[in-house]
């Protein structure tokens, strides 16, 4: 299998988990989410599903680099490419435990977790591919942010 492949591969496992957790994100959004109190700095609605999809293709290009050196160090890529499954289950989880369950303490939680993952794909990435390694930071900032406007509709609604 080539590159471009292995990338094309990742993408779309990245978008198909997006797209997932996007079901349960938009009933949360149409029903409860309105109703509770936000911070001043909440993005508009519309803000995230274009931030996501270009974090989700980051994400798919950034993993297809480094499944492409398997053949070269195949116990690393293996390591870096279940950190970084584990975090993509994560991050729809997360959407189930804040807009699903309606939970932001529980999703507070675990959104912290998840940072702490992307980090160790992060560090994992950048030692078989620098690039792959960079394609990481912007999810990691995003998530950060989503991390402190969880935890502020965290205590503005406890």
């Amino acid at each position: 299998m080539n590159k471009i492949t292995r990338i094309a591969i990742a993408i779309i496992v990245c978008l198909t988990v997006g797209y997932s957790s996007s079901a349960v994100t938009k009933s949360g959004v149409e029903t409860w989410y309105p109703t509770i109190a936000k911070p001043v700095f909440n993005p508009p609605n519309w803000v995230f599903m274009p931030v996501w999809t270009l974090l989700f293709i980051l994400m798919g290009i950034a993993a297809g680099l480094v499944w492409n050196n398997i053949k070269e160090q195949n116990a690393e890529v293996k390591k870096a490419l279940g950190f970084f499954l584990i975090q993509l289950a994560l991050n729809a989880i997360w959407s189930y435990l804040f807009f699903g369950l309606n939970n932001p303490m529980l999703a507070l939680i675990e959104i912290a977790i998840l940072w702490l993952m992307i980090y160790e794909t992060y560090l994992k990435f950048i030692k078989i591919n620098k690039t792959a390694g960079y394609l990481l930071i912007p999810y990691m900032v995003w998530v950060g942010f989503a991390a402190i406007l969880n935890a502020s509709i965290w205590w503005l609604n406890k």
